[in-house]
């Protein structure tokens, strides 16, 4: 099993509001951004008392969703939600006061409350007996399975593409969601596999390796490939954070190595000189972090990137266009922002790379 585990446990027809306190238009949003852009399940609301009044779209046109934002949790279950999604993932993963007592008041509401931390709301004594007093759900999107191993030494039985970053938050999991969807349009079995706990809200499945034992992430990217096989055979395999990020590249390698991927895609965001978060950390150039990938990986399997997904957030579109061609030139590789601006080009880079 995997985190499909904790997924498994939606109730049918449940209307989610997307909790952000206050953070709907920051990069921290992006749960929130995720699953209104690309979830399935029905989004009454957002609940952010600083842009309440207003349409997501509004604050967040990635996002493409017309659910009304509202103040808090009451105006929420007014609307007639059943699920509090809290839909921020702040630096390090934890739990405020102010999220912790929202997140009571939906589960004092009769809602129920699903939440990707590192804080395990279900061992929060306090919230885990409200629930059981309001016969409601605490589900936990990082939950994953206690009996993960190394890698098994066996073919995969499908193709993998696996998303790799020149930083963290640059959109990879929206680049392999925008080339799964373009490559299920021309009739391919192609499959998303989640390695976060957005990708889990989203997909119903997955596993959030970010809270797998480091021993074991590279195991954990090797089972998840493996169950996605089961269900397609072109496999999307999300990344996690960079090589070249001093917080997150152990999770990174784990993913690279464990995957078995068949093509790398890179995903950088135009503009971007150094580490999130570290900026005493330079990115090199884009040619010098395609090779680094292609290094890293070819330690256990060789692979090549065939192709760059750029984010041009924040460019008009003449200046998207000229960095899309600069990359190009600059890699020898097909370039393009995908949710911009279309995913054919990438998509057919992708599929002319993988083997037959």
């Amino acid at each position: 099993m995997t985190g499909e585990r904790t997924a498994g446990e939606r109730t049918a027809g449940e209307r989610l509001a997307v909790l952000t306190g206050g953070q709907l238009a920051e990069s921290f949003a992006k749960t929130a951004h995720g699953v209104l852009r690309y979830g399935t399940r029905e989004v009454v609301c957002v609940i952010d008392a600083a842009h309440a009044g207003r349409r997501a779209v509004d604050v967040v046109p990635f996002c493409a969703s017309p659910a009304p934002v509202v103040a808090d949790v009451a105006a929420a279950h007014a609307l007639g939600a059943t699920t509090v999604l809290l839909g921020v993932a702040p630096f390090g993963g934890r739990l405020t006061e102010a999220w912790r007592e929202m997140l009571g008041t939906a589960i004092g509401l009769g809602m129920h409350v699903e939440a990707g931390l590192h804080t395990d709301l279900r061992a929060d004594p306090e919230l885990a007996a409200a629930a059981r007093a309001a016969g409601v759900q605490i589900r936990d999107l990082r939950a994953v399975p206690d009996d993960l191993g190394v890698p098994l030494a066996e073919p995969v039985g499908a193709r993998v593409v696996h998303t790799v970053g020149s930083d963290c938050a640059i959109g990879k999991m929206s680049v392999v969601l925008e080339l799964d969807r373009a490559a299920r349009d021309r009739g391919l079995r192609s499959v998303f596999v989640p390695t976060g706990q957005t990708g889990v809200a989203i997909a119903g499945w997955g596993m959030a390796v970010d809270h797998v034992i480091s021993d074991f992430v590279a195991g954990a990217a090797d089972r998840l490939v493996r169950e996605g096989a089961g269900r397609g055979d072109l496999l999307w395999l999300e990344g996690q954070g960079s090589i070249h990020h001093p917080a997150y590249s152990g999770v990174t390698l784990g993913l690279l190595h464990g995957s078995s991927a068949d093509a790398l895609v890179l995903c950088h965001r135009v503009g971007r000189t150094a580490v999130y978060d570290y900026p005493g950390t330079p990115l090199p150039p884009l040619a010098d972090i395609v090779r680094g990938y292609e290094q890293a990986a070819g330690w256990v399997r060789p692979v090549r990137v065939a192709a760059v997904a750029l984010n041009t957030a924040g460019l008009d579109d003449a200046a998207a266009r000229a960095a899309v061609d600069a990359a190009a030139a600059e890699t020898g590789l097909v370039a393009d922002d995908v949710v911009r601006f279309g995913s054919g080009r990438v998509l057919d880079a992708v599929l002319a790379a993988l083997p037959d």
